[in-house]
């Protein structure tokens, strides 16, 4: 089911307003992909904080990657590399000061 523009409205207002909670949507969804091995929701909240702060158009310049290619890799059917995805992540959590850490 396609989230309404309500909603992604939302998510996008309490990011700007929120430091902590957008930090948490980043680590909510590294956690998914690294920790859980659940791509497919990690992907869905990549999506989420991506639209919500810098939006993909500036990723893809940070990354240099076509925009196009980071939305259809972190789409539902997307499939991103290894690489692809260590970049945006590393890119993601530089921006919000967020420290990876595996134990």
């Amino acid at each position: 089911m396609p989230l309404t523009r309500e909603f992604n409205e939302t998510v996008k207002a309490r990011a700007a307003r929120d430091p902590k909670f957008r930090k948490e949507l980043l680590v909510e969804a590294l956690e998914a992909i690294f920790v859980d091995n659940d791509l497919d929701t990690g992907k869905v909240l990549l999506r989420d904080y991506i639209n919500a702060t810098e939006g993909f158009s500036r990723l893809s310049a940070a990354v240099e990657k076509p925009e196009k290619s980071l939305m259809r890799m972190l789409g539902p059917r997307g499939n991103p590399t290894a690489l692809n995805l260590f970049q945006i992540v590393a890119h993601l959590t530089k921006q919000e000061k967020v420290r990876v850490k595996v134990q």
